[in-house]
């Protein structure tokens, strides 16, 4: 199980470096992470702010799994060690699966750029992270 804590937290810290470089002013793959419309319109556009909030949030995952074995000399709120895994499962496994329109295995709009990283790499690695953090919680 360490190994697989390891590998969480290397692929969140990889995660969180990318919105930390976006949300300071990076451009790097950046029109490919947003779903578009059937115009290749963007359904939205990340803020600063709500993109610092995701980098930080999913450092934070990542260095949960550090803790939890060990790895960092704190340890995690009671809450956090009982639910905070479920959470970050549901999370991704939720993100896996997509909203049933745009984002998701089971999305209904599958030809723009998104889509298409979206189905062969996003998706995988949410359901990736959801099921190696659900070893983690049962294997523990």
């Amino acid at each position: 199980m360490i190994i697989i804590a390891l590998v969480l937290f290397l692929v969140f810290a990889a995660l969180s470096v990318i919105h930390f470089y976006w949300a300071f002013g990076g451009k790097w793959a950046s029109r490919a992470v947003v779903p578009t419309n059937s115009y290749g319109e963007p359904l939205f556009i990340p803020r600063v702010i709500s993109t610092l909030i995701v980098a930080i949030g999913l450092m934070c995952f990542g260095l949960s799994y550090l803790i939890k074995y060990g790895f960092i000399g704190i340890s995690l709120p009671e809450w956090f060690d009982k639910y905070g895994f479920w959470i970050i499962i549901f999370i991704f496994i939720l993100r896996a699966i997509g909203d049933f329109n745009y984002v998701g295995f089971f999305k209904k709009h599958r030809n723009s750029e998104f889509a298409l990283k979206d189905t062969k790499y996003y998706s995988p690695l949410c359901l990736l992270i959801g099921v190696l953090t659900l070893l983690v919680v049962f294997c523990n």
